[in-house]
């Protein structure tokens, strides 16, 4: 019980239920929640302060960057902070959408998300020529493609949906094994160099459009196989995505999430515009159960002994939707689609 009273005092007070209710919108930092408070960082912090200890909200380090989020359920194992953490998601709905200072903080957190968006869009496209080289820098390509061919198994697929597609080489890697693929990318630049890359394979059953990966043009169920390579760690909401891809997927389908473990390479987020540094099993883990999903298979894929540069580890999730695995998707004749070149 004092628990619980410790945690509704913690809220009664107007900053820190607007606190509640921005971050019920998005994991933010201290300096961006003091942007979109337009309060001092000591106030904000304090704040925060109460609002962790009393269990309503969750505070997490990577590298340099300390991360707020609202408490989340499926995280928390102890029964009573798990009660504390659906309060906080049950006293966010009584939060008033035209209270004036709540629209304010709205308004200045599109603000701040847009910014963040702009300075990622800009960065894919002065680099949308060389990207595939970017991505090596970290770890042979090749090493990852090989283990996602491996981790995938045998078998054959009537669609497969690649989200942040970038160049289209995921779509180009598993085309020989599909009927059907689709990449979905918001970037125009990576756009263009991925339809360039598809008709060079030879994969005229594959096909790119813009979309965003919060809200795919998709029906629920209606995918069997979902990629997602080398994109959670540059999303504000990497979880939203995991969701949204959970959403298409068919049961008994597959999610593939090809990403970095944790790191401390800080350089990559100020001027890779990494998001996130790397996410932990526990963390996709929880993702997945909250998506109704399944981790069925995992593979890490340190970097080689030999290359000194390399100081990234590769993660691969497979994670499946529980269920009668059924074809889904429409059929592209064989004898009328050129399935490409072996990858």
């Amino acid at each position: 019980m004092e628990a619980v009273l410790s945690a509704l005092r913690a809220a009664a007070e107007p900053s820190r239920i607007r606190l509640l209710a921005i971050l019920g919108h998005s994991e933010l930092t201290v300096s961006e929640l003091t942007q979109v408070m337009g309060q001092s960082q000591p106030r904000v912090s304090r704040h925060l302060k109460l609002l962790t200890e009393a269990g309503l909200i969750d505070r997490f380090r990577e590298g340099s960057w300390v991360f707020y989020r609202l408490a989340d359920p499926a995280r928390v194992v102890d029964a009573g902070r798990q009660r504390l953490a659906d309060l906080s998601k049950t006293l966010i709905e009584f939060v008033p959408q035209d209270d004036p200072a709540f629209a304010r903080d709205l308004e200045r957190l599109d603000d701040v998300r847009a910014a963040r968006a702009e300075t990622a869009a800009a960065y894919f496209k002065a680099n949308a020529a060389n990207w595939s080289r970017i991505r090596s820098l970290h770890l042979p390509e090749q090493d990852v493609e090989r283990a996602m061919l491996e981790l995938l198994g045998p078998g054959d697929f009537d669609q497969l949906v690649d989200i942040g597609t970038g160049t289209g080489r995921v779509l180009e890697l598993f085309g020989p094994r599909i009927e059907r693929g689709v990449g979905i990318d918001l970037n125009l630049d990576m756009l263009t160099l991925a339809r360039a890359a598809l008709d060079e394979a030879g994969l005229s059953h594959c096909q790119v459009r813009q979309g965003d990966l919060f809200a795919l043009p998709f029906e629920a169920e209606s995918t069997d196989l979902v990629t997602v390579h080398q994109v959670l760690h540059y999303l504000d909401d990497p979880a939203s995505a995991v969701r949204e891809a959970a959403r298409i997927l068919a049961p008994g389908g597959r999610l593939m999430i090809v990403d970095f473990a944790p790191h401390e390479l800080e350089f990559l987020r100020n001027e890779h515009q990494h998001r996130r540094l790397g996410f932990a099993d526990d963390e996709i883990a929880a993702w997945a159960a909250g998506s109704g999903l399944e981790i069925i298979r995992t593979r890490l894929l340190p970097p080689g002994k030999s290359d000194a540069d390399a100081k990234l580890t590769v993660s691969i999730w497979l994670l499946a939707r529980p269920g009668e695995e059924k074809r889904v998707g429409k059929k592209i004749s064989k004898s009328t689609t050129n399935r490409g070149r072996a990858a």
